[in-house]
Parts: structure tokens; C-alpha cells; sequence
């Protein structure tokens, strides 16, 4: 049987850029002529908006190039289109399943029934990751639900054992189960150095393990470098700076001396968040997993962003492949 390619599945905690990260992976796996596929799952219609394209179809589209060259597709999973699709390739029924299609009979039966809608979805996935010839994808990248969702979404044996016990989808989970669990998936949890988005990051690690699905890096997003050099630190911390001594170093170099108290300010604020990354960076380091670190953009996010977190992914993330156990081991 050919073996199937890696699957990078990206979650995170809503607002620490999962998405952002999902993309700037695909670009960094399609370096050096490969073909990477990115996904989305939610319908948000994110990788379009990332990548300043019109909204994705139900099918694959070219958003981007890689680093040194390789191409991105791109595709938005719709769970009532991937229904349509799964009745025309395992009961042939086109016409009748687009008739179903407006009676809203799809659509009742994917809400009625989520972990059928969750298969359908990470069926989507199973498919394109098993494409042979020209049609092959050397990496698939899925910007997957949330981490407070991502093991139920995941884990679609389980949400479909009380629905189907033989038959097609039943087979299709088990498909799934097996591509979820190989030695050549892993599941990156996204986050940012806060209290809420590390803890929620620890409680996906041990859900995720539980249900003996294979949890890859931590990213660590939107970090802020520090702007302050260590005397000044301790100046600040101490009361050493005073304000008439910053009024006189802003007078001398021609600026506004009345900025010296907001500066003053400013720089203790930016000290707090300094440490507060700091403790939570020793919290999730701690968590037996590596981690990979991502600048805060204070320009925000565009392509040429894109590719820069892409290099960074690429230095750490893709320099070696963590087992299981949390060893690291040669990619």
C-alpha cells in the first residue's frame, strides 16, 4: 500500500492565529517543488481571506507558492457538499442526492448527527492525502477546529459509534481513525503566552493523548520580543528613572518632554507583559513537547508575513519530527 503523506493538523484556542500558523506551515512544507494541500473545515472562509483570493469553492485551487519554489492548494470542506460527493461515490446517487440536497435533508442530517458531519469533513481529508500520480500531495495542512473541540472532532470512531456499527460510514471512520493515529500525523496546538490560551493548551495535550491521537509542537504565537535593555529594566523596577531625568534625555534629542511620563509608563507595562510571557513560557515548557516560537508583526498579516513565519516553521518546526513518547528524531 503507498504510504500516505504527513498530515499536520493545526488547532489552538480561538484568536492565537491557528489559521495564520496552518498557512505559513503549508508554504514552508511546499519548499523545493513539492505540492502541499491546506484545508479548512470551519467554513470561515479564512485561507482566502489570508491569501487575498476570492472565497474558496468545493475544490482545490492554487493560493501559493512555497519557500524556493513548491506550490499551496487550497480547499474549503463543506460538509453538505462532501455529503453529496460520499452518496455519488458509494451509492451512486447524483440527481437524487441533489434532490435530497433542497429539501434540506443534508443539511437536517449533519446537524442531527455531528460525528457524521465530522466524517464527511476529515473524510474530505482521508481522500486528497490518498492521491497517487500527478494528483498527489507531498503534505497535507488542516486548520482544524479549535483545541476545546479538537479531540471530539478527531476522534470520529467514537462520535459514530452509536450511529453506525457496520456499513460504509463506519468503514470510513475506521479509515479516518487509522490516518489520525500513523506515525506520520501529528496535531500542533497553537497558543500565545497568557494564562487562558497556555491552560486550555494543556487540557487539548492531555485529551488529545487520551484518546491515543499523536500531539506534534506547541507554537507559541504573537510573541513579543522585549524592548528594554536590562539596566534599563532595573532602573524601571527600582524607581532609579526618574521623570525629569527621561524629560531631559527626550529634550536632548529634540523630542517632546511631556511624553516622558507616558514613556515612564510604557515601559512598566511592557515589563509586565515581559514577565508574564515569561512564566507562562516555563508553564508550557514544562508540558513534554516542543515548541516553537513566532514573533509578534506589528504590520499585521500579508503574504510577505506569511512567508517570514513560514521560515521560521521551517527552521524549527520542520528541522525534526517528535515522536510519540517526546523524543525528536530525524525527519
Amino acid at each position: 500500500m503507498t504510504e500516505r503523506p504527513p498530515l499536520h493538523i493545526v488547532s489552538g484556542k480561538g484568536g492565537t492565529g491557528k489559521t495564520t500558523v496552518a498557512a505559513a506551515l503549508a508554504i514552508a512544507l511546499a519548499e523545493g517543488g513539492r505540492r502541499v494541500l491546506l484545508c479548512e473545515v470551519e467554513g470561515r472562509q479564512g485561507i482566502a481571506q489570508l491569501f487575498d483570493v476570492p472565497p474558496l469553492p468545493y475544490e482545490e485551487r492554487r493560493v501559493s507558492v512555497g519557500l524556493d519554489g513548491g506550490e499551496v492548494y487550497a480547499l474549503a470542506i463543506d460538509p453538505e457538499a462532501a455529503l453529496l460527493e460520499y452518496l455519488q461515490m458509494y451509492y451512486r446517487l447524483g440527481r437524487a442526492g441533489r434532490a435530497l440536497d433542497r429539501f434540506g435533508i443534508i443539511d437536517f442530517a449533519t446537524t442531527i448527527a455531528p460525528g457524521v458531519r465530522d466524517v464527511l469533513l476529515t473524510g474530505k481529508v482521508y481522500e486528497a492525502a490518498g492521491r497517487t500520480g500527478d494528483e498527489a500531495y507531498d503534505a497535507v495542512v488542516m486548520d482544524a477546529p479549535p483545541t476545546g473541540r479538537i479531540t471530539r472532532f478527531l476522534n470520529v470512531n467514537a462520535e459514530v459509534a452509536g450511529l453506525a456499527k457496520t456499513g460504509p460510514i463506519r468503514r470510513q471512520a475506521d479509515s479516518i481513525m487509522s490516518m489520525m493515529r500513523a506515525d506520520t500525523t501529528r496535531v500542533h496546538l497553537v497558543s500565545v503566552l497568557e494564562e487562558m490560551p497556555v491552560q486550555e493548551t494543556l487540557d487539548g495535550m492531555a485529551e488529545l493523548r487520551a484518546a491515543d491521537l499523536p500531539v506534534g509542537h506547541v507554537v507559541l504565537n504573537l510573541v513579543r520580543p522585549a524592548l528594554v535593555r536590562a539596566s534599563t529594566r532595573e532602573m524601571l523596577e527600582s524607581d532609579a528613572l526618574g521623570l525629569d531625568d527621561v524629560r531631559d534625555s527626550l529634550t536632548s534629542a529634540s523630542l517632546d518632554p511631556a511624553a516622558a511620563q507616558m514613556l515612564i509608563d510604557g515601559g512598566r507595562a511592557h515589563l509586565e507583559r515581559q514577565d508574564l510571557q515569561a512564566a507562562q513560557r516555563q508553564v508550557i515548557t514544562g508540558a513534554d513537547r516542543p515548541v516553537v516560537e513566532l514573533p509578534y508583526l506589528p504590520d499585521g498579516i500579508d503574504l510577505g508575513a506569511l512567508f517570514e513565519l513560514a521560515r521560521g516553521l521551517r527552521d524549527d518546526l520542520l528541522a525534526a519530527a517528535p515522536d510519540r513518547a517526546g523524543a525528536e528524531v530525524d525527519s
